[in-house]
C-alpha cells in the first residue's frame, strides 16, 4: 500500500522545470529527442515537454525500466528524482481513461486483457495462498488485448528455472472502477493498437489458477479490476493513510513516508532544504520533529533529543497543554530514552503521553493502543513480565477492533506478546506469535525493511533459545543482510546482529567465528553508545567470556 500513498503524496506536489533538469542532469539522454547524452539540461526540458508522456513510456529506452523497477523495490532517491515523470505519466493515462470509457461506447462494455510474465518461486507460493484476496502491480504496467502474444511471453519466462511463467487474465467492467487505464494505440512510441496501459498500483481480486502447461510449468491466473465499491480494499486503503501519520502536505509529506520506507538520506535532504523556506513555528516544528526522528532510526540518539527538545519548545508556544501533537512529541522523546537506555525516565514521558491521550480520546482509539504498547515495552525492558504481558493484550484488544488483519501494527503487537513469551521461556508460544508477525510484515513491507529483519532476529533468538542453532543462525544471517542494507554502519542494530551470529558460533563451539563475529558487535556499539550503556557493557561481557574459551580451547590443543 506504500505505493498509493506516494502516488497520491506526488500528485500534490507541482513539479518545475528545476526538477525535470535536476533529472536530465542524473540521466543525459533518457529525455532527448535523438536518444544522445547532452550536458544541455534546459534543451532536454524542451525535448521533454514536446512529446506525451506515454511516448516517453514506451520509448524503448531505460526510463521504462529505471521507473518501474524503482517502483518494485520503493527506491526514494530514483523516485523522488523521477516524481514529475510519475505524476505526468499517470495523468496522461487518467486523461485518455476520460476519453475512451467514461460516457465513451466502451464505457459499458466488459471486455479482457492478458499480461505474460514471470514470477519468482517464493511470490507464486504467495500468490497461490492469497486467491480470494487481493494483489497489486506496483509499477505501471502493459496488457494486451491479444492472449497469444502475452501467452509467448510467459512461456519464454516459464523456461527460465527460476521463474514460473504466468499468464495473467484480467476482467475489466469499465462501468464499475474508476481506476485508470487506457488503450495505448498511436499516443505510444511504437504503435501497438491492442495495448491496455494501466497506472502504478492497481488492485485485483484473484479468483483461481489453473495448470496450462506442465514441461515447463504454466500456470493461468484469473484476476479482476477492483470495483469502486469494493470494502475490502476501501478499508484496508483507510487505515493505510489514517495509521500511517503522515500530516503536512507535500514535499513535507513525502518525507515523511520516506521516513517510514527507511529512506532516511533522501528525506533529510527534503527536510533541510523546507527549514530555510519556512518561518512559521507550527512549520518549524514540524520538520524538527522529523529530523529529530531521522537521527532517532539513524542511531544518532543525542542528536535526536536536541531536535525533538527544538520541536517540543515551538509546540509548547503554539499548543494549549493537552494538544494531540504535545502527547506525540512526548512519546518520540520517550523513544530516544528507551534507546539510550535511561527506562525511568522514558516511562515518565510515556506517562505523560498517555495523560494528555486519556483526557482527549476514546477508549478504544488506536493512539492509546500505541502508548499501552509503548508503556509494556518499557516493562520488558525493566524486567516486569507480567506488567508488561497486561499492557501488549490491551493493546492487541484495541486493534483487533479497528484495523483490518493484515495491518502493520497487528504485526508489532504480535511481535511484542512473542518477546514476552520469549522471555518467560515459553518457546513454542513466542515462535507462534512471531511467525504470525512476519507473515503481515512480508504482506505490507519492502523486502528489505528493518521491521522484517527484527521479525528474523527474533525467530532467530527462540531457535537459538530451543537449541536448534543452524535454524538459528539461517535467520540473523537473514537480519544482517537487511540491517547492511537498510542502517547505517553504526546504528546498534547492526552491534546486535553480528552479537547474536557470535553466540550462536559460540554455542556450536565455533569459538574464532564466535570471537570474530562478537568482536565486530562491541566496535560497532562503541561508534554509537557511551562507555556506561547497558547493551555495550553485554556486548563486552560476551566478547570477554568468548576470548577466555577461545584461550582455553587453543591451550587444550597444545597440549
Amino acid at each position: 500500500m506504500y505505493t498509493q500513498l506516494f502516488k497520491e503524496i506526488l500528485l500534490t506536489i507541482e513539479f518545475e522545470d528545476k526538477h525535470i533538469e535536476e533529472f536530465a542532469k542524473h540521466h543525459p539522454g533518457l529525455i532527448t529527442l535523438d536518444g544522445t547524452h547532452s550536458n544541455d539540461v534546459k534543451q532536454s526540458v524542451r525535448d521533454y515537454r514536446t512529446k506525451k508522456p506515454i511516448w516517453w513510456y514506451t520509448r524503448g529506452n531505460s526510463l521504462h525500466s529505471m521507473l518501474n523497477d524503482a517502483l518494485r523495490i520503493m527506491d526514494g532517491d530514483v523516485l523522488v528524482r523521477m516524481g514529475f515523470f510519475v505524476t505526468d505519466l499517470h495523468r496522461n493515462i487518467e486523461q485518455l481513461h476520460k476519453e475512451q470509457f467514461v460516457n465513451a461506447s466502451w464505457s459499458s462494455l466488459v471486455f479482457t486483457v492478458y499480461r505474460g510474465q514471470g514470477l519468482s518461486h517464493t511470490d507464486f507460493a504467495e500468490l497461490r495462498n492469497t486467491i480470494d484476496g487481493l494483489m497489486s502491480f506496483n509499477s505501471f504496467f502493459s496488457t494486451s488485448m491479444k492472449r497469444d502474444v502475452s501467452f509467448s511471453y510467459a512461456k519464454s519466462n516459464a523456461d527460465n528455472p527460476k521463474l514460473v511463467g504466468i499468464l495473467f487474465t484480467i476482467k475489466i467492467d469499465p462501468a464499475q472502477s474508476t481506476t485508470p487505464f487506457a488503450l495505448v494505440g498511436n499516443h505510444g512510441r511504437f504503435l501497438q493498437e491492442n495495448e491496455v496501459l494501466f497506472s502504478m498500483h492497481t488492485v485485483f481480486r484473484i479468483h483461481h489458477i489453473e495448470v496450462i502447461g506442465t514441461a515447463p510449468p504454466l500456470y493461468e491466473v484469473n484476476i479482476s479490476l477492483t470495483l469502486d465499491s469494493d470494502e475490502e480494499l476501501r478499508t484496508l486503503t483507510d487505515h493505510i493513510r489514517r495509521e500511517s501519520h503522515l500530516d503536512g502536505k507535500g514535499w513535507t509529506r513525502l518525507g515523511q513516508l520516506l521516513i517510514q520506507l527507511g529512506q532516511h538520506k533522501k528525506a533529510e535532504k527534503i527536510y533541510d532544504t523546507l527549514l530555510n523556506q519556512k518561518s512559521h513555528d507550527n512549520d518549524k516544528g514540524l520538520i524538527y520533529h522529523q529530523l529529530g526522528h531521522i537521527r532517532h532510526r539513524q542511531g544518532l540518539f543525542q542528536e535526536a533529543i536536541t531536535f525533538y527538545d527544538k520541536s517540543l519548545v515551538l509546540f509548547e508556544k503554539t499548543f494549549p497543554a493537552n494538544h494531540p501533537d504535545l502527547a506525540t512529541s512526548y512519546n518520540n522523546i520517550s523513544s530516544v530514552y528507551v534507546s539510550m537506555g535511561d527506562y525511568r525516565k522514558a516511562l515518565d514521558y510515556y506517562e505523560k503521553t498517555l495523560s494528555i491521550q486519556q483526557q482527549s480520546l476514546p477508549a478504544n482509539h488506536p493512539d492509546l493502543a500505541t502508548s499501552y504498547s509503548n508503556i509494556g515495552s518499557v516493562y520488558v525492558h525493566i524486567g516486569d513480565y507480567r506488567k508488561a504481558l497486561e499492557y501488549f493484550e490491551k493493546t492487541l484488544s484495541i486493534q483487533q477492533q479497528s484495523l483490518p488483519a493484515n495491518h502493520p501494527d497487528l504485526a508489532t503487537s504480535y511481535n511484542n506478546i512473542g518477546l514476552v513469551y520469549n522471555s518467560m521461556g515459553d518457546y513454542p508460544k513466542a515462535l507462534e506469535y512471531y511467525e504470525k508477525a512476519l507473515l503481515i510484515r512480508q504482506q505490507s513491507l519492502p523486502a528489505n525493511h528493518p521491521n522484517i529483519a527484527t521479525s528474523y532476529n527474533n525467530i532467530g533468538l527462540v531457535y537459538n533459545s530451543m537449541g536448534d542453532y543452524r535454524k538459528a543462525l539461517e535467520y540473523f544471517e537473514k537480519t544482517l543482510s537487511i540491517r547492511k542494507q537498510s542502517l547505517p554502519a553504526n546504528h546498534p542494530d547492526l552491534a546486535t546482529s553480528y552479537n547474536n551470529i557470535g553466540l550462536v558460533y559460540d554455542s556450536m563451539n565455533d569459538y574464532r567465528k564466535a570471537h570474530f563475529y562478537c568482536e565486530r558487535a562491541v566496535q560497532s556499539a562503541k561508534c554509537s553508545r557511551s562507555p556506561n550503556h547497558p547493551h555495550l557493557l553485554r556486548l563486552e561481557r560476551n566478547l570477554e567470556y568468548v576470548e577466555n574459551k577461545l584461550r582455553h580451547s587453543s591451550f587444550l590443543a597444545i597440549k
